[in-house]
This record gives structure tokens, sequence and C-alpha cells, in this order.
């Protein structure tokens, strides 16, 4: 189901509810934030693993996807924090298990850090505690005079496996991509690269699932460890030689991960399949 709603600042948010659990059951929550430049719809090879299990919630960052741009294309985290928690009103969702990609880890992990009631777990996919020690800030010449479809090109080794990637995934992925605003596109990237929250995580108080790829081409892969060093109760995964988009390179894989950590961590949230 797509609906929308309009945010306290007057922004219009696109977002999707996916629940195929039995009708007689409520599932738990989880809400899934895409990385920069994605949308919602990038999660599409995740969900059908999730839904027998849990009612899933994606939300369209503000200025990606089908949500609006702010029109003086402004990014804070405060805001996109605040974007989470009016989703989670108008839900009625008091807290949720939360799935972030890059940057919807970064604000996944923030939230948790300031809102702890309302975060009942973290699976956070290539994204250590903020994008300042990463090469992003390089991008946005690149941006500004190749565009983003031509920048993304030219580095899509960077972010998919591009020896066992499906090649109409990496055209999809390059177009989808190209119809952001380069605009809002920049100021988002220069936020998260002025991010480094790696003193606060220790304050995340959930079960953590951290996944990290081996082949990690955006971020230093030393903020990972500090993340197996600070969070109090964290999961390692490594996706051996994978570059950094690895919810688009494996997703059936990822979801799996999910899935086995929170049937660990949550058991008494899961009824068997019926095969």
């Amino acid at each position: 189901m797509r609906d929308h709603f309009t945010t306290s600042d007057g922004l219009r948010i696109a977002y999707d509810v996916d629940d195929f659990a039995d009708p007689w059951r409520r599932d738990p929550p989880i809400i899934m934030l895409h990385s920069a430049m994605g949308h919602s719809a990038r999660f599409y090879a995740m969900v059908p693993l999730l839904v027998r299990r849990f009612r899933v919630i994606r939300m369209d960052l503000r200025g990606h996807g089908e949500s609006a741009v702010p029109p003086d294309k402004s990014v804070t985290m405060d805001r996109l924090l605040a974007d989470v928690r009016e989703l989670m009103d108008r839900l009625e969702i008091p807290a949720a298990h939360f799935i972030g990609n890059s940057a919807g880890g970064y604000i996944s992990q923030k939230l948790a850090i300031t809102s702890p009631d309302r975060v009942r777990s973290l699976s956070l996919f290539a994204s250590p505690p903020g994008l300042k020690h990463s090469n992003a800030l390089t991008w946005l010449p690149r941006i500004a005079t190749e565009g983003l479809r031509g920048f993304l090109a030219a580095t899509i080794a960077d972010r998919l496996p591009l020896d066992s990637t499906d090649p109409g995934l990496v055209t999809w992925f390059l177009d989808e991509a190209a119809k952001n605003d380069p605009q809002y596109i920049a100021a988002f990237v220069s936020h998260m690269a002025s991010l480094d929250f790696a003193d606060e995580i220790g304050r995340i108080a959930c079960p953590t699932l951290v996944v990290v790829p081996g082949g990690e081409t955006v971020g230093d892969t030393d903020n990972y460890n500090t993340m197996r060093d600070r969070i109090p109760d964290v999961t390692m995964k490594y996706f051996k030689g994978l570059p950094h988009n690895i919810c688009d390179a494996v997703p059936e894989r990822c979801a799996q991960e999910v899935l086995q950590f929170l049937q660990s961590r949550f058991p008494g949230e899961y009824s068997p399949l019926r095969i």
C-alpha cells in the first residue's frame, strides 16, 4: 500500500506498508530506510522474505523517490529524524525494528541514540557511524560536471560487483538514481559527510546487527571496528569482497541475515511458517 503524509514542516512524504501475515495476527513492524540517491523501491527484493513475519514499512526519505524535495534544498539530521518519528506516530507505531542501508543506517543509528524507546533493534548494512571519514565530498564536483548518472556510471564498480550483477540491475540502478534533484543530493551528501557520531554509539541500547561489505569502497573500514568495540549488544557479519551496495547486490542474503538475527534475539515474535 503506497500512501503519503505531510510532515510538520509541510513536506509531502511517500511510504509503503506491506503486510502478508496471517490475518488473525498482528506482526511486529520493521521500518526500512534507504541510502542516499536511492528510494524505498530499491528494497524490492528484500521485502518478500520479510513480509510473512513482519509488517514492513518503507519510507522515501525527503528529497528522494516520490517524497518532495524541500524548497530550500536544506538537509539536517534533526529533520530526517522528525520525519521518521512523525511517520511512526501516523501509523501508531510506538517502537519498531529498523533496517538501515548506508545513509538510512545513519538515520537509524541516530534515532536509536536520541529516541531509544522507539527502536527495538537495528540491522545496519554498509552503514558506519556517519560518513565523515570517507571520500564522499570528492563526489560533489564530479556530480556537478558529469551529472548523477554519469558519475555513478563511471564509479559503478565501487557500488556493485559487476562480475555477478545482472546488467539490467545496473541500468535500472543508474536510471533511478538519475531521477534525483542534483542540488538536493549535493546538500544531502555534504551533510552526511559532516557526521561522525562514533562517540555516541555506545548509547545504542538495542540489539544491533552490523553487516560490513568486505570490499567497502565508500568509507573507512576502521569505522566498523569502532561499532564492534563500542555498541554494547552488537552482532557483526562480513560479506567478503563485496563493495558498498550490498542491499542491491545480494538482497536475499541481506534479508536472511535480518531474519536470522531477529529470530535469535526475539524468538517469541516468530510463528512457524506452514510448509
